[in-house]
């Protein structure tokens, strides 16, 4: 489908938006699951409403819409589908990082931002298959790189414009180097691999990439950095993105929680039941709590090690309790739970992916424990 780039009002209602096109994706949220297909649809609704524009800066043209905004709008996505949210939120948390770095690093991200607005590009990240010693070989040519990899995870590329992705350089004087870089999605030398079949959130369509020897010029390298060693813009990273891709999470847990207490509350009172019912909403609260944290720290917290460890532990807490409630849930609506029409099932497959994205528990952990120790990370 192809979509008409849209022009921002002044003070838009989001959630208004966001309420209107999960109507149409949990229409279409039991087929694009049946097929793993993209949800082709619902990014089409996105991208005629303004969303994907809603992060960029009022003075760019953009909806100059906050974090907090941003992720209500994806929780409220995921009522309806969970793949329709975080596909979206993948765009999203690559939007709100150059926003940032652009008001306060001085960060020469006006371009790009400016070109989500007017020709309503949709961004994909590899930040999930590369994070810091990434991945791929960048050779070096006249005037620019050879790419030769292949990025996994790469959620929206089946209509994604331009993939904000990395690779390695052999450099003669220090060493294993990431470049970073953003190269088109249906550009020579690009080759998408339909390799998204999965537990859950089977829509996204984060595809593998393969860079089959993609010329990237040196006027086109956004970034340098040492591969494998915390670099700030993890920091900036880190501290932003996960406060947006887990408001998906979050919104699957309470839209589980909804559908649960829907089907228990039809049984006579019983003591158990409403024991069962009274753990969900705690795990539920837990997810509140630590995913509201996040967004504390996306909108307010300098980046930094502190930072960083504050906001991966959030995105460990909110992951737990989103998984627990999702369970809970399960066990509160009973047998109706493992019935597809009851909503339940997807919904805890789809839940199931917020164990994976980075840091993951054990990894964060450790961050957690050194930057308390005072140890190198």
């Amino acid at each position: 489908m192809t979509a008409t780039v849209a022009v921002i009002a002044p003070q838009t209602d989001w959630c208004a938006l966001a309420r209107e096109i999960a109507d149409h994706a949990a229409a279409l949220a039991e087929q694009h699951d049946a097929a793993d297909s993209f949800v082709e649809e619902s990014f089409d609704l996105l991208k005629q409403a303004g969303l994907f524009a809603a992060l960029v800066p009022a003075d760019l043209g953009g909806g100059g819409a906050s974090i907090a905004t941003l992720c209500e709008c994806i929780g409220i996505l995921a009522r309806g589908c969970g793949s329709t949210a975080l596909a979206f939120a993948m765009h999203s948390h690559i939007v709100a990082v150059a926003a940032w770095r652009r008001q306060h690093q001085g960060a020469p991200t006006e371009g790009l931002l400016r070109r989500v607005v007017n020709e309503g590009l949709v961004l994909v990240s590899s930040g999930g298959s590369d994070w810091l010693a990434s991945g791929g070989e960048a050779e070096r040519v006249d005037g620019g790189y050879l790419i030769h990899a292949r990025k996994g995870f790469a959620s929206g590329s089946p209509v994604g414009d331009l993939l904000v992705t990395s690779a390695v350089t052999q450099d003669p004087e220090t060493g294993p180097t990431v470049l970073h870089f953003a190269v088109p999605l249906r550009g020579e030398g690009i080759v998408h691999h339909p390799t998204w079949q999965t537990i859950g959130m089977r829509g996204t369509g984060s595809n593998d990439v393969e860079f089959d020897s993609v010329f990237v010029a040196d006027a086109a390298i956004s970034g340098k950095r040492p591969a494998g060693e915390w670099h700030m813009l993890f920091h900036v990273i880190s501290k932003i993105a996960f406060a947006l891709i887990y408001a998906a999470y979050a919104g699957l847990a309470e839209a589980a929680r909804d559908r649960a207490v829907a089907l228990a509350a039809r049984r006579a009172p019983d003591p158990l039941v409403a024991q069962i019912a009274g753990e969900l909403e705690n795990e539920l609260l837990g997810m509140q709590l630590a995913h509201r944290r996040a967004i504390e720290i996306a909108e307010n917290c300098a980046p930094g090690e502190a930072t960083t460890s504050a906001a991966m532990a959030c995105r460990t807490l909110t992951g737990q309790h989103a998984i627990a409630a999702a369970t809970k849930a399960m066990e509160l609506a009973g047998g109706q739970a493992f019935y597809r029409k009851a909503g339940l099932e997807r919904i805890f497959r789809d839940v199931q992916a917020a164990r994976f994205h980075p840091l993951q528990e054990k990894q964060q952990l450790d961050l957690t424990g050194r930057t308390a120790l005072g140890w190198p990370i």
